[in-house]
């Protein structure tokens, strides 16, 4: 079995920063692509940013380009969300997914975390 376990969500006050982080941990070959997402209350879950494996690409939500950075660590089977001048639209449950080939199967196969609050006053 494979479990993504999020971390670093909390309350921050508008301009803050917080850093989220995502390990991958069970019967791993290896790991594909990861992203974060993050679904506010009354709307659809929608994605945040994503990485390549080996970290070669990144792609941004509009809504976050220059204030949020991702980044992974493949030793670690770990990605992280480096979130910047937060605003209380970015309020939400952020959720890591990443792209996993267990040892007992030939491809990927997408897993999610659990989810981590993120809340930002105003």
């Amino acid at each position: 079995q494979v479990q993504l376990v999020e971390s670093g969500g909390g309350l921050v006050q508008d301009g803050g920063s917080l850093r989220l982080s995502c390990v991958a941990s069970g019967n791993i070959y290896s790991v594909h692509g990861m992203g974060w997402y993050r679904q506010a209350p009354g709307k659809e879950r929608e994605v945040v940013a994503s990485i390549t494996a080996g970290g070669g690409s990144t792609v941004y939500a509009d809504s976050v380009k220059g204030r949020f950075t991702i980044s992974r660590d493949d030793a670690k089977k770990s990605v992280y969300l480096q979130m910047n001048s937060l605003k209380p639209e970015d309020t939400g449950v952020y959720y890591c997914r990443a792209v996993v080939t267990p040892r007992t199967a030939d491809w990927g196969v997408p897993y999610w975390g659990q989810g981590t609050q993120v809340t930002v006053s105003s």
